[in-house]
């Protein structure tokens, strides 16, 4: 009844916030800094090997003439065969590009950054390309054809290989490229501001640090010990500063005049046909299975065709109404952490089902946790951030949660739903400090999965976006590595929002459009109700 149900909620609400109060154990005092042990037997062997997950082809090494980088403006692709009138319903479409300098040069080492992708305007198609290196200044760029009609290909140079070599320089050897500010205030109402971050060093504290650690998950944050408070008094979190860490010549080498620029033209339109006389299909999509946990992705994992996203390892689904979506969702508890780009979900499902209501818990809606509830099927969605390091609004510390204590205290089941969706805010800081986030995460999934094998873990990568040396898409590349090989060997489901917001001829943003999330949603429903 819905008398009974009330009651219900308030004990979620309880599981859910419970935790706060044991957030932080008592913190201490240290005056240098103790290097943090990753255990690195808790992870598969692809993300211990960091040498190996973080392959990228040489950048070459003259990166003081500016004229020698990368140009979108002279770099060119064309077909890598004779162009034919009409192009075969489910074949691939092949390219060569040729990477020049800005004075028309053939480059001949790789490691820049480009993105392809096949459009269908009028049908509302694309299809991200693959780019193979050839690491000589050539790439070979391969489209799957797989929608009737005209399709056109599109090259942007995101960063030229001078550029990676400075995100690669800062990434692997800055210890942050950002910090954070700790709000202290003391019982008799004295309040003192700090820097905190990752480690010591990057407080910029002269003397003695504060340590607070996880005991459940093994996370560690350290903030300058203010100078009348104890350790213990830190209440609140924000963000702090962005830290010069380029030089002038590292900053023409990722502007906008460079970064993230079309090449011209290369090729024109193409007309693709069905590969037999009276076959009416107008896409090219495999028998494929219900949606389920534990499917390898084939590349591209999808593509878009009437602004609608087709997945190519499963037979994804279609929830054109509220009660679809509704009938999905009836009695079951998400839980979603992790950061703002996953909360648009959250947003999107809280702004569609109107019978969805929020509940307000009276925290800081940058960070959480938020809760929308329908009181008829027995629906609880919930999203909060990832805890430390993250860049946000000020927000009392007892509001950030370790991603990895909140999954040991699930019990999970048939009707818990958990999705992870993290990685831009770690990449401002060096990779190990991922690498250490995933190993708690993946033992925590890891052990929620042994207890309960019929929880629903979904995992959303990181989206296009950034275009700085704080956050950019050759760094979101680098950190969607981490985490397929985090969970590699685990049944667990993944949405490639990094495929999807490479799909269109839309502007890259952060925080994709509706049409972009609605379609990352409705992947997400078709794994919680595959039929």
């Amino acid at each position: 009844t819905p008398q009974d149900w009330s009651r219900i909620v308030i004990c979620l609400i309880m599981s859910w916030l419970e935790p706060m109060n044991r957030w932080l154990p008592p913190p201490n005092a240290v005056s240098e800094y103790v290097s943090e042990t990753i255990n690195w037997d808790r992870l598969p062997q692809e993300l211990a090997n960091l040498t190996s997950l973080l392959y990228w082809p040489p950048t070459g090494r003259n990166r003081d003439d500016f004229l020698a980088s990368t140009s979108p403006k002279t770099s060119t692709y064309r077909l890598k065969s004779p162009a034919q009138a009409t192009y075969t319903l489910g074949s691939n479409l092949e390219a060569i590009l040729v990477a020049r300098d800005h004075q028309g040069r053939p480059k001949i080492h790789g490691g820049d950054l480009f993105r392809a992708k096949l459009l269908g305007p009028e049908l509302k198609a694309g299809v991200p390309g693959e780019v193979k290196d050839l690491e000589n200044g050539t790439y070979l760029l391969s489209f799957p054809l797989l929608w009737a009609g005209q399709a056109q290909v599109q090259v942007r140079l995101i960063h030229s290989s001078e550029a990676v070599g400075v995100l690669q320089r800062i990434w692997r050897e800055k210890r942050a490229t950002v910090d954070f500010r700790g709000y202290f205030r003391g019982r008799d109402g004295t309040e003192e501001t700090v820097i905190c971050n990752v480690d010591p060093q990057s407080t910029g504290a002269k003397g003695p640090t504060c340590r607070y650690s996880d005991v459940v998950s093994g996370e560690v944050w350290f903030c300058a010990q203010p100078s009348t408070l104890p350790c213990n008094a830190l209440v609140g979190h924000s963000s702090g500063s962005y830290l010069k860490v380029t030089t002038p010549r590292d900053e023409d080498l990722l502007a906008r005049r460079v970064t993230d620029q079309p090449l011209p033209s290369g090729m024109s339109p193409i007309l693709v046909t069905p590969a037999a006389t009276g076959n009416m299909s107008d896409m090219a999509l495999p028998s494929r299975p219900p949606c389920r946990p534990g499917h390898l992705s084939p590349k591209p994992s999808g593509f878009f065709h009437q602004d609608r996203w087709h997945s190519m390892f499963c037979s994804s689904r279609s929830f054109p109404t509220v009660n679809s979506i509704l009938n999905c969702l009836a009695g079951r508890i998400v839980y979603m952490m992790g950061d703002s780009t996953l909360r648009q979900w959250w947003e999107y499902l809280r702004d569609t089902v109107p019978s969805l209501k929020p509940v307000d818990l009276h925290v800081t809606y940058q960070t959480g946790p938020l809760m929308a509830v329908d009181t008829t099927r027995g629906a609880v969605l919930h999203w909060r951030a990832h805890g430390w390091p993250l860049r946000s609004l000020r927000t009392p510390v007892a509001s950030l949660h370790s991603v990895a204590r909140e999954l040991h205290g699930l019990a999970g089941g048939p009707y818990t739903v958990v999705v992870l969706g993290m990685g831009a805010h770690f990449t401002t800081f060096p990779p190990s400090i991922f690498a250490r986030r995933l190993a708690g995460i993946r033992e925590a999934v890891r052990a929620l999965l042994e207890r309960e094998p019929s929880t629903l873990v979904i995992i959303k990568l990181a989206n296009t976006g950034y275009k700085s040396v704080y956050g950019s898409d050759w760094l979101t590349l680098q950190v969607n590595r981490f985490l397929r090989a985090a969970f590699v060997g685990l049944p667990v489901a993944f949405v490639d929002a990094w495929e999807m917001t490479s799909s269109l001829a839309v502007p890259d943003n952060i925080h994709p459009n509706k049409l972009i999330v609605r379609n990352e949603v409705e992947l997400f429903l078709s794994f919680i109700c595959p039929t």
